[in-house]
């Protein structure tokens, strides 16, 4: 009986009018959700925005600080023009560096790879070791116009990457050898300090060298 009206009144044409309130309400309930998402929006831009002035406020910053250094007073066209060809000059020497490390560091991970899964390593392993080489002599070519700390990083860097491609290729001569148990720990621990040099130490000092590199650029802009 109670259900009698319901479907009476869905009998006379109800059905679009309750269709209508379905679509209005839900319609309510995406302009709140929209609304909602706007703020958000909105105040994620607004933070954006307020880092990004924070940045410029303090390259500006660093600029007013070179230009008024002690002894370049009165010659302010020559003291700027000297600190913009040290700038270049030293991100110059970031930009010829940096790609051979990375360089370096992908064809050794490569390398290490091919080695772990019983891959034919032979190229790889002698890609690996000229991308050594070239990475140690643009360090060589452009220590000068580096700093301490940005050598020492790719000085370390480079040696830990030469470290554990001499493990890869101790642990490639022990394969020939399968008879002896100590032949096999000798091969564990081996691969344990590949990983621990290419994806520990060496991976951890990239992170140090980009960080190096970035600061010294935008502190110099």
């Amino acid at each position: 009986m109670g259900t009698d009206p319901f479907w009476s009144m869905l009998s006379a044409g109800g059905l679009p009018l309750l269709l209508s309130a379905a679509a209005l309400g839900m319609a309510v309930i995406a302009l709140f959700i929209g609304s909602g998402t706007r703020r958000r929006n909105q105040d994620q831009l607004a933070a954006l925005r307020e880092r990004s002035d924070t940045l410029w406020r303090e390259v500006d910053d660093i600029r007013v600080a070179q230009f008024n250094r002690p002894g370049e007073a009165g010659n302010g066209t020559s003291g700027s023009a000297v600190e913009e060809a040290r700038y270049q000059t030293e991100v110059e020497a970031y930009a010829k560096i940096w790609p051979q490390v990375w360089h370096l560091h992908e064809r050794l991970g490569m390398f290490l790879r091919a080695v772990e899964a019983g891959e034919a390593a032979g190229e790889l392993r002698l890609e690996a070791r000229n991308a050594a080489l070239e990475a140690r002599n643009l360090l060589n070519r452009n220590r000068p116009f580096c700093t301490e700390s940005v050598d020492e990083l790719v000085t370390r860097l480079i040696d830990a990457e030469i470290k554990a491609h001499l493990a890869a290729c101790q642990y490639l001569d022990l394969l020939k050898d399968v008879s002896s148990d100590s032949s096999n720990h000798d091969r564990r621990v081996l691969q344990e300090k590949c990983h621990s040099l290419h994806e520990g130490e060496a991976r951890e000092l990239m992170n140090q060298l980009v960080s190096s590199i970035r600061h010294r650029a935008i502190r110099s802009s």
